[in-house]
């Protein structure tokens, strides 16, 4: 398991110091705990909020999810059904059935645009977001791990993180960018082929940790002993012995442990139900297992963002595109829209609404933002084959929690679904609107230290009549 009991059975001097510069998720571990002042201060800039970035990659659909138009010609209108919501006047695409009647704690933004008609992960990672992952921005203030719990502050989960029978690809970009800073302020990976894999060869999978916890445990024990009988520990210097110990401690496994989880509410976000694999294997996508991954895991994945985000961890970005399934060309690669938000839709409003009831019980709605969106939305008009094209001008943007009211409806959009009628909201926008609800603006302007980078991205005007 651990590299350092491989070959001697012990651990010699080299290979103890060597445990200050592995990567915990990438993180060097003395510098996790170089932001202790900023992070314990009564003037920290941190607002003790976390945001999860529910990404749907591939371009969801605005006319099939939150802005339906079911009235607009024929090669335009919505193609599924409609569900009228818990709010006056406001409809979804029906396969938004379960989210419908939680509306009211919702806020959709209707004139929202990327800009964007390419595949990428940007808003995450793009031009507008200087190259970097957004929660690199939020780790560079508060550091790259929890200076009390040694829980990385940022974080990226794909399905392989819930599920070891999924196949690849992974994001198209890459999810741990870091743009201007150093590379130890990447967002930790858990899961299968997750770089606390590829740094200590400790494999954490929810499915297989059941049954590796007492080995791993025993085997962590065993060193720490080995430490205190060698008296190696008191040769670190004091923020290192720090990140020792804390990586001993095990906050990071048991936030990744859902067998810790009441069962009942894993069963609650479970998605599995939704997997119709041979109604979609008439593309190539199907065959390749993308939609039945995407199905089986989304509930998991939300289930375990929220377990992050309570053990510490203040962003957490989702992988919730599996190899761009939202991406509904009806060609050979890819479903047209109606299977489509079968494939993807139904799984995706369980997963959401499953995790805004469990948050509202919990009382942490104030506490965790939820942001869902992709890099595009798709074309007001459908092609021949009945899916929909690549389109920047139009987005779905759902956010939930964080302070927000809820039951809210921010802007409007043209009769086909294509353009904002009201003031367009951009990337920008929705970036300060997150670092906005991570950090105090005006704490962070007096705070000693802050990269320039960060001040520019969350002094922009935030999304616009958010209450």
């Amino acid at each position: 398991m651990l590299p350092v009991f491989a070959r001697h059975g012990r651990l010699n001097r080299r290979q103890l110091l060597t445990l200050g510069t592995l990567g915990l998720g990438g993180l060097t571990l003395p510098s996790l705990l170089a932001a202790r002042a900023a992070a314990g201060s009564s003037e920290s800039p941190l607002t003790g909020k976390s945001v999860i970035f529910l990404f749907q990659q591939g371009g969801p659909s605005q006319l099939e999810t939150f802005d339906p138009k079911p009235d607009a010609p024929s090669g335009v209108r919505t193609v599924t059904g409609t569900v009228q919501t818990t709010l006056p006047g406001v409809w979804f695409g029906d396969s938004m059935a379960q989210l419908s009647q939680l509306a009211h704690k919702l806020t959709i933004v209707r004139s929202f645009q990327t800009n964007n008609g390419g595949h990428n992960i940007q808003p995450l990672v793009g031009p507008d977001s200087l190259e970097a992952n957004i929660g690199v921005h939020f780790a560079r203030v508060a550091g790259a791990t929890r200076p009390d719990t040694g829980m990385p502050t940022n974080a990226v989960v794909y399905p392989s993180a819930v599920s070891t029978d999924v196949p690849g690809p992974q994001a198209r970009g890459n999810l741990r960018a870091t743009g201007p800073y150093a590379a130890g302020y990447a967002p930790f990976v858990p899961g299968a082929g997750g770089n606390l894999q590829d740094d200590m060869q400790l494999h954490l999978s929810p499915e297989r940790f059941v049954d590796d916890r007492l080995s791993v445990l025993r085997q962590l024990d065993r060193l720490n002993r080995h430490v205190d009988a060698s008296g190696q520990l008191e040769a670190m210097d004091q923020l290192q012995a720090q990140a020792y110990r804390l990586l001993l401690g095990g906050g990071v496994g048991q936030a990744l442990d859902l067998s810790l989880e009441d069962p009942r509410t894993v069963a609650r976000y479970d998605t599995s139900r939704y997997v119709r694999k041979s109604a979609w294997d008439k593309v190539a996508r199907g065959r390749s297992g993308y939609y039945s991954g995407q199905a089986r895991t989304i509930g998991k994945l939300l289930l375990l963002a929220r377990r992050l985000c309570e053990a510490g961890c203040g962003f957490v970005t989702i992988h919730a595109g599996y190899a761009g399934v939202w991406d509904m060309h009806a060609d050979g690669n890819n479903l047209n829209m109606v299977d489509g938000m079968e494939a993807v839709g139904r799984s995706f409003d369980h997963a959401v609404a499953a995790f805004v009831e469990d948050l509202e019980q919990r009382g942490l709605r104030d506490k965790i933002l939820l942001v869902a969106t992709g890099e595009m939305g798709r074309t007001p008009r459908l092609n021949q084959r009945g899916g929909r094209d690549h389109w920047g001008k139009l987005a779905p943007l759902l956010l939930y929690g964080g302070g927000l009211a809820g039951g809210q409806v921010i802007g409007q959009s043209t009769r086909d679904g294509g353009e904002p009628v009201t003031d367009n909201h951009t990337p920008p926008h929705l970036i300060a609107t997150i670092l906005q609800t991570l950090l105090d603006v005006g704490q962070l302007r007096l705070a000693s230290g802050v990269p320039p980078q960060v001040l520019q991205l969350a002094q922009h005007a935030p999304i616009a009549g958010l209450v």
